[in-house]
């Protein structure tokens, strides 16, 4: 099912293309028209919105997309599209179904699930993952349609942590106050700026066609995190580490909730998992990567070179940050 992405303008839709993940692609696309052709697939009731009418400026074409409707109408929304790539919200990935049949009808040469997250194992570690991104892959088995799957580690914009001072405050989260186990467990992170860049590389690769891809800027441990942001502005930073048993018995208590994904409680789930998965069980790194079958960013484009930790706390020390998911503002 290969297919010579050089020899012809490639047509992207994306199914969440103004939110956190799916606007950095868009925005990478987008740069490099006219060999893409972004086409953003919006909620007929977000179609008026400021960040959906501003992709339309950038050059974005705008097309509704109901995926609770029929399939013979997203079929045909679907026609002539080459790349159709889902970053909607992970606790709503099943919706991914219906566009997922309706891909494989239209004829779409590849198809990007809602992945986009650390390394771990299909079962047992995120519940997130088993519970709605590995059934949506073997549902894209199932129908045989091509795919891509694309992780990125866990993003610098969610890991370092708040400084005494509160001085970055504007641009950190909460949720990174804390250190799962003992802090010395390597783990892979990434700009979320970059996954665009990425993204753009893998599409117009026909080695990654029914592959894995791990996409990540650099490997640090949770301690090293810290190490880098007291260096760099100068204060000392407490660190809360939580124990494995701690982490284990919180996790136990939210799942025995069974928090809906739209909760405030499945966020804390999925906070807790991944401290156990990345900082316990040291799944996000490239050599599990490896072993999982993923194929590496760095082995693949050993040319890219991506936006160092370093540089992006420098950034948010001068007041150059941004915080990213602004609704679990005060989480």
């Amino acid at each position: 099912m290969a297919f010579n992405h050089q020899s012809q303008n490639m047509k992207v839709a994306i199914v969440g293309a103004t939110g956190q993940t799916g606007s950095i692609i868009a925005k990478a696309l987008l740069s490099e028209t006219p060999k893409f052709e972004v086409v953003a697939l919006t909620r007929p009731s977000s179609l008026q919105k400021l960040a959906v009418l501003e992709l339309r400026k950038q050059g974005g074409k705008i097309l509704p997309l109901d995926l609770a409707g029929p399939e013979d109408a997203i079929v045909n929304v679907l026609v002539g599209i080459d790349v159709v790539i889902s970053t909607i919200y992970g606790g709503s990935v099943m919706d991914e179904i219906p566009l997922i049949n309706a891909a494989k009808a239209a004829g779409v040469k590849r198809y990007l699930p809602c992945f986009f997250a650390t390394v771990a194992p299909p079962k047992g570690a995120l519940l997130l993952r088993e519970m709605v991104k590995e059934d949506v892959l073997n549902h894209i088995k199932t129908v045989k349609l091509p795919y891509t799957v694309v992780d990125i580690g866990w993003w610098y914009q969610v890991n370092v942590p708040r400084l005494p001072s509160g001085r970055i405050d504007y641009a950190v989260m909460e949720t990174a106050d804390g250190i799962g186990g003992e802090g010395n467990v390597p783990m892979a992170l990434t700009d979320l700026r970059d996954i665009g860049m990425y993204v753009v590389r893998i599409i117009s690769d026909p080695r990654t066609l029914n592959r894995m891809v791990f996409a990540y800027n650099e490997v640090i441990t949770h301690n090293q995190i810290y190490d880098l942001l007291e260096r760099l502005s100068g204060e000392k930073i407490p660190r809360r580490y939580v124990p494995a048993e701690k982490i284990r018995a919180r996790i136990r208590d939210i799942e025995a909730m069974k928090p809906t994904p739209d909760s405030v409680e499945f966020v804390k789930l999925a906070q807790m998992q991944y401290w156990y998965s990345c900082g316990i069980r040291g799944d996000n790194t490239p050599e599990y990567a490896e072993y999982l079958g993923y194929l590496s960013i760095k082995d693949l484009y050993p040319d890219i070179i991506g936006i160092t930790l370093e540089d992006y706390t420098r950034e948010v020390l001068e007041g150059k940050g941004r915080r990213v998911y602004e609704h679990l503002k005060g989480f």
